[in-house]
């Protein structure tokens, strides 16, 4: 999207409109193409009108033939905006009915639409299809971006599935569901080395009645209990909702509704609940780890000496030099204790913040564990994982692989849209049928 949008400049290859080559240096030269896009998020100046939006990018027109316009689009398609309405009170859905009415009015040829459904009600997809229908059948190319299946078979002619920037699967319709499903998340492989799952201890971890903000639909009518032991796969598309009921159990998000109980307590609604997560012994591992869990600029040791109990941030660096060099290692860290974490790569991160992890720990929260790292090192992050902590101590890990999931998790959590559709031991489902609830479907299609 970025490179046909001229955002990102590809390096290699070539792009044709008309069987023409054409260079997409910038979003200008994307524009003056007829190629536009649609945004999940709404990308407008909220203090404006609906009229003011429209008129964005047209050429020069007085301000009553531009009403006129936008009058008879939305007329055409069966859209119902008031053009001196400020957008700022108007919905997402509507928000994007104005983004794709400009589009047209600037005489786009190529649409590409990111995810147009998320966070939009049934009834505004029900007013989007039949346009985007109409659309195509008047000539306009339209690029739909999609992981729910079912708009793909409603809306698509032919479908292209890409998995780790590669092209795994090619089709026209009508589509088989399990073979999408299959080039989308890949086949598990056959593993006999899978331990079997802990033992379960006292509930440690509730979330009661949540609702909370965050990601693209946050997380709405959840209720779950963990118990001590267990180790929980957390599977679902990007933004699902895993990383907020990671960052709820971890006292980061608040909850706009219902409570979370850790250990018998329960987390305050404000920036004391993070502090009280801590001290009862609960880690967690961001994704975005210089964004959120490492100091660029500082050392290995350093970190370490910020970990330390002891008085004097001064008084422990003999100390954390030892633990730096230590945790190289064991861990497999290339790097030297006075290296700083931006100076390691993606995959030494990780294994400094797996370092840093307090052994001590009762409630482990892993945003993809292993990321960046290959097979191997992924195989000793879990053996650490489990082994080095105490037998109680629940993990609660998140990851967009599912063979991951299936083979280290004893209890799968599925997300999709900001709800848990599924909530099973891993011996009592299968591949197909989580890669089935993540993308909505209540079953495969045969």
């Amino acid at each position: 999207m970025k490179i046909l949008t001229g955002y990102q400049t590809k390096s290699s290859g070539v792009i044709l409109i008309d069987n023409q080559e054409i260079k997409l240096d910038n979003p200008r030269q994307a524009s003056l193409h007829g190629i536009g896009m649609l945004y999940q998020e709404p990308m407008d100046f909220t203090p404006l009108t609906v009229l003011e939006n429209f008129s964005l990018g047209s050429p020069a027109q007085n301000r009553q033939k531009a009403r006129s316009a936008l009058k008879k689009l939305s007329n055409r398609f069966g859209f119902h905006l008031d053009p001196d309405r400020t957008v700022e009170l108007l919905t997402v859905g509507e928000r994007q009915q104005i983004e794709l009415l400009r589009l047209i009015h600037i005489k786009t040829r190529i649409l590409i639409l990111d995810e147009p459904t998320t966070g939009i009600s049934p009834a505004q997809k029900e007013a989007l299809f039949p346009a985007l229908k109409q659309l195509a059948a008047d000539g306009m190319i339209i690029l739909l971006v999609s992981h729910k299946l079912e708009e793909v078979a409603t809306l698509c002619n032919e479908v292209t599935v890409l998995r780790q920037g590669k092209v795994t699967h090619h089709a026209m319709a009508p589509f088989q569901f399990p073979e999408l499903l299959t080039a989308m998340f890949g086949s598990v492989p056959e593993r006999k080395d899978k331990e079997a799952a802990r033992k379960k201890g006292v509930p440690i971890l509730a979330l009661q009645n949540i609702k909370a903000a965050g990601e693209r639909q946050g997380l709405d009518h959840c209720n779950i209990s963990v118990a001590e032991g267990e180790i929980i796969g957390l599977a679902g598309l990007d933004g699902a909702g895993q990383s907020t009921f990671l960052r709820l159990a971890a006292g980061l998000t608040i909850p706009e509704k219902g409570r979370v109980q850790l250990f018998t307590n329960t987390l305050p609604k404000n920036a004391n609940a993070c502090r009280m997560a801590q001290k009862l012994k609960t880690a967690f591992i961001p994704a975005d780890r210089l964004e959120e869990a490492l100091f660029s600029n500082i050392t290995l040791s350093d970190h370490f000496s910020l970990q330390s109990k002891e008085t004097s941030f001064w008084q422990s660096k003999e100390r954390s030099r030892t633990l730096a060099e230590k945790a190289i290692a064991e861990f497999y860290i290339k790097g030297q204790a006075d290296d700083t974490a931006d100076g390691l790569s993606g995959g030494n991160q990780q294994r400094l913040l797996l370092a840093l992890l307090n052994p001590k720990s009762r409630l482990l929260l892993l945003e993809n564990p292993t990321r960046g790292l290959d097979i191997r090192s992924g195989q000793l992050v879990w053996q650490h994982l489990k082994h080095a902590f105490n037998p109680k101590t629940a993990i609660i890990f998140s990851s967009p692989e599912l063979d991951e999931i299936l083979h280290y998790s004893d209890r799968i959590l599925v997300f999709h849209d900001g709800e848990i559709v599924m909530d099973k031991a891993v011996n009592d489902t299968n591949h197909d049928a989580i890669a089935a609830a993540m993308t909505g479907m209540t079953e495969v299609a045969q």
